[in-house]
């Protein structure tokens, strides 16, 4: 892959080799410069920056905007999404985001989250149960690690049980649509949109002991107090969407990635079994080796920027490589061997300034209790088809695997 970094009229790189091998492709981009022009995630072009320092600081830039409003019209074409699901997180800047992000916090502050440890711990049992029951081979992906995180935000949301099918579905359609079935994702969207308007509809009459009905009351101050922090009806929707869907891709992916990290590595799969108190460690390790998310949310810069000596015109769409920054060998050293003992504070796998990964500790804490469970359950485990074999969903913005065939 050419440096095609400038404002001449060089054509855009072409993203496929990002798809193919991206840690050997990133590493190329990174070699040949800080910041590239390549073909972006909605098929327009994008400036790429690849460099830990230069996407570091990016990711804390208020110049860089995640309001698609500051987009150059017709520069940037995503997932075209209903006002409902559309006023989230993701698209907004201060202050805004600030006021939407306080609500929700307290459902994922340290405290909060331990407490669910318990809970999260039984539906792994149960899983690895089932799998159990059903006897060898299993596909991790779709009997462990993608069920999991399913189950632990409906919970939290008060999503009933029997609904969870579906929404594992809409999911997976929305974050990998079938290019055969290109109306896929369109049709999930539309689905999730009606299931949730009728959720809250109904948990406005009967709230339950759950996230989405406490955000349900502060939309609608029934407790009297005049709240200055309100939803409107759209952010409420589009607040729930987002949890659901970021708490299942970022995780599922996480987990069925660090797993397959170890079936490479045996003899840290079975140092980490001998000692379960350094898995949080080793998951740092996992977010920074191979984490979910390849890209940041894509931005827009408010004015002309320069990054890494590159200049930057005002809407122009910027992607920041999460993947290829926590792989600089400037600032991890050896950065493309997987070491779960190694220092990799200021890792970016979770992102960094005010839009750092709401949901970080509840992933943090999901993925060490699926691996504590998995690993003491299947002392065994091991991989049931060739390696070579495995395939990772075809996506720039996030990197997991379709399945993974396992036997203990």
């Amino acid at each position: 892959m050419q440096n095609t970094a400038g404002t001449g009229p060089a054509a855009p790189l072409d993203p496929t080799p990002l798809l193919d091998d991206p840690h050997t492709a990133y590493a190329a981009l990174r070699e040949a410069g800080p910041v590239h022009r390549i073909t972006g995630t909605d098929g327009n072009p994008a400036w790429l920056v690849t460099r830990y320092d230069d996407v570091r600081r990016a990711l804390a830039d208020p110049r860089l905007s995640l309001d698609k409003r500051h987009a150059t019209p017709g520069g940037y074409r995503g997932l075209a999404l209903p006002p409902a699901l559309d006023a989230n997180l993701l698209n907004m800047d201060p202050p805004d985001h600030t006021r939407i992000r306080r609500l929700v916090v307290k459902a994922f502050t340290p405290g909060r989250v331990d407490a669910l440890r318990a809970p999260v711990r039984r539906v792994a049992d149960g899983l690895l149960d089932a799998m159990e029951r059903r006897g060898a081979p299993a596909d991790l992906i779709a009997d462990y690690a993608g069920p999991l995180p399913i189950a632990v935000i409906c919970d939290l949301l008060g999503i009933p049980p029997h609904d969870r099918p579906d929404f594992l579905a809409w999911s997976n359609a929305l974050i990998t649509p079938d290019p055969s079935r290109p109306e896929s994702a369109k049709q999930a969207v539309g689905a999730m949109l009606e299931f949730y308007t009728g959720l809250i509809a109904a948990k406005r009459a009967e709230p339950g002991d759950d996230l989405l009905s406490d955000l349900i009351a502060v939309r609608d101050d029934t407790d009297g107090n005049g709240h200055r922090d309100r939803l409107s009806e759209d952010e409420l929707t589009s607040l729930a969407f987002l949890i659901l869907l970021a708490g299942y891709e970022n995780t599922v992916h996480l987990i069925g990635n660090a797993v397959l990290g170890l079936l490479d590595r045996p003899e840290q799969l079975r140092r980490l079994r001998r000692n379960p108190a350094e898995l949080p460690t080793a998951v740092e390790e996992f977010l920074r080796y191979d984490g979910p998310a390849p890209l940041a949310i894509r931005r827009f810069p408010t004015e002309d920027i320069e990054i890494g000596g590159v200049r930057i015109p005002a809407g122009d769409t910027v992607l920041l490589s999460i993947a290829s920054a926590n792989r600089d060998p400037a600032r991890f050293p050896g950065p493309d061997t997987l070491s779960p003992g190694r220092d990799v504070s200021g890792h970016l796998g979770l992102g960094h300034g005010i839009h750092y990964c709401l949901g970080a500790a509840l992933a943090r804490m999901e993925t060490v209790t699926a691996l504590d469970a998995l690993l003491g359950r299947c002392p065994d485990l091991r991989l049931d088809v060739p390696r070579d074999t495995l395939r990772y969903r075809r996506t720039l913005r996030s990197r997991g695997l379709i399945s993974l065939p396992v036997a203990w």
